[in-house]
């Protein structure tokens, strides 16, 4: 472990819910930002989820070798920018890879005043940065963003042409089960967060029903191995969800 240990709440390896071809996503713990209809609101609080060496996550992200990018979510990226600076330069180090970030602040908030240490370096690394924080009063359904206020930003050429349509394309999500574990990653299209959490619930009744002889007791929060997340719903276009229970959107202005 180092200084710049990551405080993780979920990852995922190999989706293609998150950005243009296979990705690896981390969601990060913690989040300044409290927005109205956040997806993953079990990953705002600053608490401990997973501590985990940068050098160390690269590696598990990159098992898959058909990953040609990462995806860095939350939580609020910024919030541990060095830690996930240190990450994309140790997963570059193995594979050239495109990076993808959300984050709550603005581009010009990053640049004038980094809120934290390493954001300057950590954008500096980055080809796409979706900014601002969810609005779901502005939540169009489509696109990568989570609501029409957030802007996406090509900071290198790497991803302008390659025909992926961060803005306009329809949104898709993927729902992965492991264990009392379910994760719903990507940017949900419209219904599907609310089918999630709908179906998780029963999936949790049931399973938690005394007197029947399949009942068992309800899971305790698992370590995210992976966020973000420990998570146990999703939030924003942060892009990702996780819910500890039996089965990357924000949008806005920072000050």
């Amino acid at each position: 472990m180092t200084g710049q240990d990551l405080n993780v709440a979920a990852t995922r390896i190999g989706t293609h819910a998150l950005g243009p071809g296979r990705r690896s996503v981390v969601w990060v713990q913690g989040c300044p930002f409290h927005c109205a209809g956040c997806l993953a609101p079990e990953w705002i609080p600053n608490r401990p989820a997973r501590r985990v060496d940068p050098a160390e996550l690269a590696g598990e992200l990159l098992a898959d070798p058909g990953v040609t990018g990462l995806t860095l979510s939350g939580g609020e990226p910024m919030a541990q920018a060095a830690g996930l600076a240190a990450l994309v330069r140790a997963a570059r180090a193995r594979r050239d890879l495109s990076v993808i970030c959300f984050t709550g602040y603005r581009l010009e908030r990053l640049r004038a005043r980094p809120p934290s240490a390493g954001v300057t370096e950590l954008v500096g690394l980055l080809d796409v940065l979706i900014d601002g924080q969810y609005v779901a009063r502005l939540d169009d359904g489509k696109g990568l963003r989570g609501s029409g206020n957030q802007r996406v930003h090509h900071l290198t050429p790497r991803l302008a042409g390659c025909g992926y349509d961060f803005t306009g394309r329809p949104r898709t999500a993927e729902i992965t089960v492991d264990g009392p574990t379910a994760l719903l990653v990507g940017v949900p299209p419209p219904g599907l967060l609310a089918a999630f959490n709908s179906a998780v619930e029963k999936a949790r009744s049931r399973l938690s029903l005394p007197g029947t002889p399949e009942a068992t007791p309800p899971a305790p929060p698992a370590t995210p191995h992976p966020t973000d997340d420990t998570p146990q719903r999703p939030r924003r276009p942060r892009a990702g969800t996780e819910d500890n229970r039996p089965a990357d959107n924000r949008p806005g202005e920072d000050d």
